[in-house]
């Protein structure tokens, strides 16, 4: 007689600097390193490019108002009604089960999961290893995730995407100034400025 052995599934919580996000860190691979998806409304989990049964299932839950999904975690962020205290139990319950029952967490063209980037300056590349060399460790040990969008070289401003427990976390604007901007002006003389985009 033979049977197969599924990994036993582990999850445990981290809070993060933002009292609304909890940080939900599985044993499993849940992404591939770097990727990161996230999610402020139901409809985003539907599209082709983002696909996620798991993120739809989480909004199913009144009190979530935002999924962000990475490599190793989710951070789901609250409403502010509800208390962390009061829902742990059973999205931890509810995740367990999902993983248990093998329901696919994405559903992804492998396009998305092996797109090649077009090739980058030199100064480009260079704000790229500073982000996922120095912050992205940083920003991902509370609850979220940071990724490059854009660099103008005339004004020297870098703009930077956040997302997960860093979307709306009250501190998230002073880490941006104090801590990512210092760290990259200085290792980068190009770079004058750092913004989060669309924020």
């Amino acid at each position: 007689m033979s049977f197969m052995l599924t990994p036993q599934i582990h999850i445990y919580t981290e809070s993060t600097p933002n009292p609304h996000s909890m940080k939900f860190v599985f044993n499993v691979e849940l992404l591939p390193e770097g990727m990161s998806f996230d999610y402020t409304q139901p409809a985003d989990g539907l599209t082709k490019e983002k696909n996620s049964p798991l993120a739809v299932a989480l909004f199913g839950f009144e009190f979530v108002s935002r999924v962000f999904i990475t490599t190793n975690f989710i951070t789901l962020t609250k409403t502010e009604s509800a208390a962390w205290e009061d829902e742990l139990f059973g999205i931890k319950q509810y995740l367990k089960q999902y993983f248990a029952e093998k329901r696919p967490v994405f559903v992804l063209p492998d396009a998305v999961i092996n797109e090649e980037g077009v090739s980058d300056t030199e100064i480009i590349g260079k704000i790229k290893q500073v982000l996922e060399e120095y912050v992205r460790p940083a920003v991902e040990s509370d609850g979220g995730a940071i990724s490059f969008h854009s660099f103008d070289e005339a004004s020297g401003q870098v703009k930077v995407l956040l997302q997960g427990s860093c979307s709306g976390c009250p501190s998230s604007q002073m880490t941006l100034k104090a801590g990512i901007e210092t760290l990259m002006t200085r290792m980068i003389p190009e770079v004058k400025e750092v913004v989060a985009e669309g924020v």
